[in-house]
């Protein structure tokens, strides 16, 4: 995604509005997947005690959760660190915050 270079303006509602939509839209695709992974991990890791599933496919659910969850991690990661770049690089620019 590609920075504005219009600076930030968080003095009225509609320009903290705009920024807040702004910074959903940043990293949505790593953060969205990680999600979705880490759900599909949890629910992985309690399905043979709660539905009593003992193979999925000849592998076990609490193997593919924890494999799950550990690619989660990354994806995470990767969203939570292009945001804070994002955000920083937005910032400067806007003059917020001068470094």
């Amino acid at each position: 995604m590609t920075m504005p270079t219009a600076p930030v303006d968080l003095s009225t509602k509609a320009g903290r509005k705009a920024f807040r939509h702004e910074m959903r839209m940043v990293a949505v695709r790593p953060r969205r997947w990680g999600l979705w992974l880490l759900a599909i991990g949890a629910l992985l890791l309690i399905a043979p005690s709660a539905l009593d599933i003992h193979s999925l496919l000849g592998w076990s659910p609490v193997w593919l959760g924890l494999v799950a969850c550990l690619a989660a991690l990354p994806l995470l990661i990767a969203g939570a660190v292009l945001r804070r770049r994002y955000r920083r690089g937005r910032l400067t620019i806007g003059g917020a915050h001068e470094t």
